[in-house]
């Protein structure tokens, strides 16, 4: 059970929701070792580790970043992965409607199906770094809301922290960027691409995609920060798609680049991951997640 001690929920438990949930996994007949991260991009080397000792399954408690970081040392193997929710906005248990309790879903761990799923991966910095994702990338927009986070803040508040760095934004101008898909140039100040239809734990904004899909959703929005309070509003009113400016698409691969000079920043599963510009393509046959038997139906 690979944790990250900095993830909100296991901090604010002072570590007793990994005893916990070790206690709960050992009760149920596993033979658990809990290895905590050390930093960042560390949890990806702790699940190598482990899986080249002989370990069947990899069980990450934490939020989505260490979930992202974890699964990176699975990509490629037959072991099955299975997330315990113990960070902000638990993105990936929201959307298998597991909830945000950890040692509930650890008690339903035995109910769980592997299911073989394909990731998405990112190319960006002009090609200098590549990382896979389950969930999302969002460039512009989001990723500069991710970029601009007070992490003091974060750690206090949780998601209310991401709503002040969102609202700081209100007035500015946005990087804007083109979007290449299937010949076709778009030009945006927030791209989304996704495998999952929540987002941030609270939304949904791809709202036709699972993770056992073979392509992305992928939801663009133009223009300048004032027109995302009317977004916002179609998104709370599942009434975005047909909106003016806001265009859905589906697509295996999408290409980004810079428009104007600007820098446009991106996130992958809530984390930093670089700047455009950037390729993201579909990795099929990628990873074995363990998920509720209906998930996707």
């Amino acid at each position: 059970m690979i944790y990250n001690p900095r993830a909100g929920k296991v901090m604010r438990s002072g570590g007793a929701l990994i005893q916990r949930a070790t206690d709960i996994l050992t009760e149920a007949g596993h033979h658990v070792t809990a290895a905590p991260t050390t930093g960042p991009n560390t949890a990806g080397g702790i699940a190598r580790e482990y899986i080249g000792r002989g370990a069947d399954l990899v069980v990450v408690a934490g939020g989505d970043g260490t979930i992202n970081e974890a699964a990176e040392g699975l990509i490629g193997t037959s072991v099955p992965l299975a997330i315990l929710p113990g960070g902000t906005a638990n993105v990936l248990a929201m959307e298998m409607k597991l909830g945000g309790n950890a040692e509930k879903v650890a008690r339903r761990l035995g109910e769980l199906k592997p299911r073989r799923i394909s990731v998405g991966e990112i190319v960006c910095d002009g090609g200098q770094s590549s990382r896979h994702f389950l969930l999302m990338a969002g460039i512009g927009l989001d990723a500069h809301v991710v970029h601009n986070v007070d992490q003091k803040l974060k750690a206090r508040t949780g998601k209310f922290a991401y709503w002040v760095a969102g609202w700081s934004l209100l007035g500015k101008r946005l990087a804007e960027f083109d979007v290449e898909i299937g010949g076709e140039t778009r030009r945006c100040s927030f791209a989304l691409i996704s495998k999952v239809r929540n987002y941030g734990g609270d939304f949904e904004i791809a709202r036709e995609v699972t993770l056992l899909d073979e392509e992305f959703e992928v939801v663009l929005f133009e223009g300048g920060s004032l027109r995302y309070v009317k977004y916002f509003a179609g998104m709370a009113l599942n009434r975005l798609r047909g909106m003016s400016g806001v265009t859905v698409l589906r697509a295996a691969g999408v290409k980004m680049t810079p428009a104007n000079g600007h820098t446009a920043h991106v996130q992958i599963d809530g984390e930093l991951g670089g700047v455009l510009g950037a390729e993201v393509r579909i990795v099929r046959d990628a990873l074995t997640l363990l998920a509720p038997e209906g998930y996707g139906r």
